[in-house]
């Protein structure tokens, strides 16, 4: 895919988010490097997926890949220094938002246009959702029937590393404090990934 402007300053965001960690954790200076140059030839194989609303994900994934071929730690390490760092990032609080910004009524008309969208399978990567308006069980659903990290990490030969990606999506509900309950994941052979959000009530936590 090409280098845009939109991939450079998403995988800036998360670069910045786990340098931070890296020194916490006292890693040399020369993984950070190492981690840019991998992830450069990850960009340059992987597949387009336009304007897609979930970019971000995808290119969590291909620096997530990076990171596995750059650090010289397991998967599960590089998952806990991609978690804490984007968990103590305040920039990628505030990017993510709160739970009433991500629920806003107001969003729903655009959601249901990227679903017909999505459905016309543009780009071969890029996700395919249904969205399914909250009714009295959860407050918003997805139903997730491509994934495009799965599909990354498959041509990148890497498709273990999908689970990862999907606990993240845990982490990024508990930040914006919802409550997140997923039926199953494509990665875990599921037909599809089943997401559903609520608002938390005051007694739950993760």
């Amino acid at each position: 895919m090409k280098n845009t402007l939109n991939v450079k300053v998403l995988y800036h965001f998360y670069h910045s988010a786990v340098k931070a960690e890296l020194k916490r954790r006292g890693f040399s200076k020369d993984v950070s490097g190492k981690i840019d140059e991998e992830h450069k030839k990850i960009i340059g194989r992987a597949k387009e997926i336009g304007k897609s609303r979930l970019l971000s994900s995808y290119i969590m994934a291909t620096y997530f890949i990076a990171m596995n071929r750059s650090t010289g730690k397991p998967a599960e390490e590089n998952y806990e220094i991609l978690r804490d760092g984007l968990c103590a990032s305040k920039l990628f609080h505030k990017a993510i938002g709160d739970v009433e910004h991500y629920l806003d009524p107001k969003k729903m008309p655009g959601r249901l246009q990227w679903s017909a969208d999505s459905h016309k399978r543009r780009y071969e990567n890029d996700w395919v959702v249904d969205i399914l308006p909250g009714n009295g069980e959860y407050d918003l659903g997805y139903d997730y029937h491509e994934c495009g990290a799965y599909k990354l990490c498959q041509d990148e030969g890497c498709p273990e590393l999908t689970a990862y990606m999907c606990r993240m999506d845990y982490v990024l509900a508990d930040i914006m404090n919802m409550k997140l309950v997923r039926t199953g994941t494509i990665a875990e052979g599921a037909a599809y990934c089943g997401f559903r959000y609520s608002r938390r009530n005051d007694t739950e936590h993760q």
